[in-house]
């Protein structure tokens, strides 16, 4: 079992930037690949990013590709996204998730883990 800990939200005007950490502790952080998904007021949880257990694969949703960039350091357990040219629409609740599959996937459905979710708010 493993347990997340995202930090990093906050309040940031368009066209700024901010970055998202996920701390994991528990069994071998390595094992799993992981995702990023957000959740906006009266919308379902949707994708945002995923990186492979080793770093090397990553996979986007369309509208982040080019202004969101995933990265992960096993050595200190953690994954990152960084969130470049933030718009309005970019508000939501963002989530971390640890998946034991061995099939990268972007379906919430697949992923074991969760964090407990930090607030993005991009002011217009």
């Amino acid at each position: 079992q493993v347990q997340l800990v995202d930090s990093g939200g906050g309040l940031v005007q368009a066209g700024g930037s901010l970055r998202l950490s996920c701390a994991a502790s528990g069994r071998t952080f390595g094992l799993y690949f992981m995702g990023w998904f957000r959740q906006a007021p009266g919308k379902e949880r949707e994708f945002v990013a995923l990186i492979s257990k080793g770093g090397v694969s990553t996979q986007y949703a369309d509208s982040v590709k080019g202004r969101f960039t995933i990265s992960r350091d096993n050595a200190e357990n953690t994954v990152y996204l960084q969130l470049n040219s933030l718009k309005p629409e970019d508000t939501a609740v963002y989530y971390c998730a640890a998946s034991e599959g061995r099939l990268l996937t972007r379906s919430r459905a697949n992923y074991n883990y969760w964090s407990q979710g930090t607030q993005v708010t991009v002011s217009s």
